[in-house]
């Protein structure tokens, strides 16, 4: 049963930074592409970032220089470094596999969600 499990959300200032990080279990995230998305109350689901297979990566313009999306295939992980938080980053933020990059459609496994909350 695939499982991935989110953590590192927290309440910060504007400006502050917070590292997202998504453990995944019965299942090799070595063989898929991985996302991150967002949903702000209100608002649809967004995609945030993606990496690739190999690596290459993929940000919505909103985060572009100051998130950073990376992966680690030994420890079957994947992060989300954010800096530089606004208040408008404030948002569930979900972990997804086998997200198709060239149409940022999701795949078919989600994590529960961490929030962030940005405020001062």
């Amino acid at each position: 049963q695939v499982q991935l499990v989110e953590s590192g959300g927290d309440l910060v200032q504007p400006g502050g930074s917070l590292r997202l990080s998504c453990q995944a279990s019965g299942t090799r995230i070595t063989n898929f592409a991985m996302g991150w998305y967002r949903q702000a109350p209100g608002h649809q689901r967004e995609l945030v970032a993606a990496i690739s297979l190999r690596g290459s990566t993929y940000y919505a313009d909103s985060v572009e220089g100051r998130f950073t999306i990376s992966r680690d295939n030994t420890l079957n992980t994947v992060s989300l470094q954010m800096d530089n938080l606004r208040p408008e980053d404030t948002a569930v933020y979900y972990c997804n596999q086998g997200i198709v990059i060239t149409t940022t459609s999701p795949g078919d496994y989600w994590g529960q969600g961490t929030q962030v909350t940005v405020s001062s």
